[in-house]
């Protein structure tokens, strides 16, 4: 093993010592370490920084990385946070604390390190989100989310030699993008699943980034920028798509780039069937996600997005939301939406709603939409995190999935749920109100029943004819015009 590594690491130093341009020589360290995007080419460690100088040590340690793990490093301006731990002379005690954590999988099992990155990741979003829109998804989210969309192709995935894409717009921290990764290779280990992605926060990015260089994926399909403005993936289209796009966001800043792609391209760009306001910017990541359908010719492909209820009700006939949901429901895309418990999310306790869309819709499915009702499938957590109170177990996650998996019209039945605890604090009133039953169900109808017009009817002026002694005298004396 000690040989082999000295062997790469001589490669290493005949590439660094020929002085090329560091693309070229990217390209001959990742030939040299046998194809490997995640390496280190220091001769350092944790162990051999020393007190003396570990600024200057711990930055050129940091720079044997390879180029895509350096660049993560950049996105946290990691070099800023030596200099401000150095002057306040804790660099030397934090990195031997570092070193002498035992993380190894022995230690902390895969499972448990994953609750602790999840643990970090939430706190790091209630930091950094600058908007109430922007939200770190919960686990429970994600989970009943890549059921509703991965399910139906349950069959499909557990097939030898399957390759398939996913792709989240809006990646933030990557936990679509693993969770979608998970849920296939536990029904097919030798599955192959590619990760894409696009991510606006660069720190959020750094992470997303990470974690898939952590995974083995392909990280230049994880990029940096704007979706809606500048996506860097449009010429790819995906067979699984999941997305949390940030709630009640305006596109201001970029509303010139949308316009302009919405005017000259028309239906052979992304906004074709039309443009929401401009004070939220929800349902152009959901247009921008049916551009991204791999054709039902290729097997077509599913999407699932996590929504306020904006979309769902702004917008009166003929306006850009209302011309958008037709086009949705016209091109009898949209399979089911699912009304989640409030009080979910880390930094919100809106109402939200998971849709999930197909172009490969089931031959029972054409024509219609399944609406659930899961709003009290929810448990209290005993501590809350943010406005985050409730959670949903795996029994509430199976009973939707079910319900979606077998079609079905579930009229309202009552929950095994038990009522809320109301505070004896204060006045009581004399008449206290009955808490009604928690209930569950859901509808199934056709696409042409949610469809309206609005209609102005128009009457011809009528005027109030009356003679009488007053009104003509106020004629008679009224000043000449």
């Amino acid at each position: 093993m000690e040989d082999s590594k000295d062997a790469v690491l001589a490669q290493v130093e005949k590439v660094q010592a020929m002085n090329l341009p560091e693309e070229a020589q990217e390209k001959l360290l990742l030939r040299a370490t046998g194809g490997l995007s995640f390496f280190n080419i220091s001769k350092m460690d944790l162990s051999k920084l020393g007190e003396a100088g570990i600024a200057a040590n711990l930055e050129a340690y940091i720079q044997g990385f390879s180029k895509d793990a350096r660049e993560i490093f950049e996105h946290f301006k990691f070099n800023e946070f030596i200099g401000q731990l150095n002057d306040a002379n804790l660099l030397y005690k934090i990195v031997q604390k570092v070193r002498q954590t035992d993380l190894s999988p022995k230690a902390i099992s895969n499972h448990d390190m994953g609750l602790v990155f999840e643990e970090l990741i939430r706190r790091f979003a209630e930091g950094s989100n600058e908007t109430a829109g922007e939200h770190f998804t919960p686990r429970d989210i994600v989970r009943l989310t890549t059921a509703l969309v991965f399910m139906e192709d349950d069959d499909a995935l557990t097939k030898p030699g399957i390759i398939r894409t996913i792709y989240d717009p809006t990646a933030g921290t990557g936990g679509f993008l693993s969770s979608g990764m998970e849920y296939v290779h536990e029904l097919n280990p030798q599955a192959v699943m590619r990760g894409f992605g696009q991510e606006l926060n660069p720190e959020s990015y750094a992470i997303c980034k990470a974690d898939m260089l952590i995974k083995g994926q392909e990280v230049k399909n994880i990029k940096l920028g704007n979706t809606l403005s500048n996506d860097q993936l449009y010429a790819d289209k995906f067979d699984y798509m999941l997305s949390n796009p940030p709630f009640g966001v305006d596109w201001k800043k970029i509303e010139s780039d949308i316009k302009n792609e919405n005017t000259l391209k028309g239906f052979d760009g992304r906004f074709g069937p039309g443009l929401p306001r401009v004070s939220d910017g929800s349902l152009l990541f959901l247009l921008h996600l049916i551009s991204k359908l791999r054709d039902s010719a290729d097997g077509g492909a599913r999407i699932g997005i996590i929504l306020n209820g904006s979309p769902l009700f702004t917008g009166g006939a003929g306006s850009g939301e209302s011309e958008i949901r037709r086009y949705v429901l016209e091109a009898d895309l949209l399979e089911a939406i699912v009304a989640l418990p409030t009080d979910m999310f880390y930094n919100t306790g809106i109402s939200t709603y998971v849709w999930v869309l197909s172009n490969k819709k089931a031959i029972e499915r054409k024509g219609k939409v399944q609406l659930i009702n899961g709003v009290n499938l929810c448990g209290k957590m005993r501590k809350s995190l943010g406005s985050k109170r409730n959670v949903m177990d795996d029994n509430d996650i199976a009973t939707i999935t079910r319900t979606f998996g077998s079609f079905a019209v579930v009229d309202a039945r009552e929950l095994d749920k038990p009522t809320e605890q109301k505070s004896n604090r204060g006045r009581q009133s004399a008449n206290p109100k009955t808490e009604a039953p928690k209930t569950f169900a859901s509808k199934i109808f056709n696409t042409y029943e949610f469809g309206y017009r609005r209609i102005s009817i128009e009457r011809p002026l009528r005027e109030s004819y009356q003679f009488s002694d007053e009104r003509i005298n106020s004629l008679r004396f009224a000043a000449a015009r």
